[in-house]
């Protein structure tokens, strides 16, 4: 890849651009069929700019629903139909007699599955039921999970693979804050988030553990919009639901949905 097309992603974004590259350049030239592990949406976005700028090859991502955060891809030639192809996605569905799956949250699945020594690109999006929870993850790694998982954080579990088409979605679940901020600017809305100084809140920023819409964000100045999705490694993610409006000392009134 030129140093011109390095220029619109981020550092931390150039071995996965690198990646791609060499997926839509095999498509190209050598007429290869490519199957990803999941994507986050950031990524997703980096592989279709990738993607358009080659006639070439055609692409498509699913993530075994059609609102699905984390997508896999599939890259071919243009002339390859990709409608049909299966993308490889198994739903692990987790159950316990033990009555307590409705203490258990989004960050307990996923630890407990990255604790079996899994790379999170096998694993799609969470879906979390009071009766348990349906996680997407690849076919090849599905029989694994199944084996493997037997407890989530300290609750004993028991596991089925089911087919995707019987996957059971969960509405998102937003804690919703109110805020009043000077601006929308990114250290001083995270600030009141997560309840730190602002100068607590701008090393993490500055140190490249936050991002913005999944891309990795350095500039504590940054603004933020509404619909915008940011995360603070070690704090969790917040969504920017509305901006309601100016109060009569001029501050900027903010509606935020924290993700449980």
């Amino acid at each position: 890849m030129t140093d011109r097309h390095y220029m619109h992603f981020h550092p931390d974004e150039r071995g996965f651009a690198d990646r791609a590259t060499d997926w839509i350049e095999r498509a190209a030239e050598q007429h290869q069929l490519k199957l990803t592990d999941f994507l986050d949406p950031r990524q997703a976005v980096i592989l279709e700019s990738l993607a358009n700028r080659n006639p070439d090859v055609t692409f498509r991502l699913d993530g075994g629903y059609p609102e699905a955060e984390r997508q896999r891809a599939l890259i071919a030639p243009d002339y390859r139909a990709l409608e049909d192809e299966p993308v490889g996605i198994t739903v692990l569905s987790i159950t316990s007699e033990d009555g307590k799956l409705a203490e258990l949250q989004h960050g307990d699945y996923l630890g407990a599955i990255l604790g079996l020594g899994i790379k999170r690109d096998k694993i799609g999006d969470i879906q979390i039921h009071e009766e348990g929870c349906h996680i997407l993850v690849t076919e090849d790694i599905a029989s694994y999970f199944h084996l493997q998982l037997q407890q989530v954080h300290r609750v004993h579990v028991q596991t089925e693979l089911i087919p995707a088409n019987k996957l059971r979605t969960a509405t998102q679940k937003l804690d919703d804050m109110n805020i009043s901020v000077a601006s929308l600017r990114l250290d001083g809305i995270a600030s009141d988030v997560y309840r730190l100084s602002r100068t607590k809140i701008v090393v993490p920023i500055q140190a490249g553990r936050c991002k913005v819409n999944w891309k990795v964000e350095e500039n504590p100045s940054k603004m933020l919009k509404e619909g915008d999705v940011v995360s603070l490694q070690g704090f969790g993610r917040f969504k920017v639901l509305e901006v309601e409006g100016v109060t009569k000392k001029g501050r900027i009134r903010v509606k935020i949905g924290k993700y449980a």
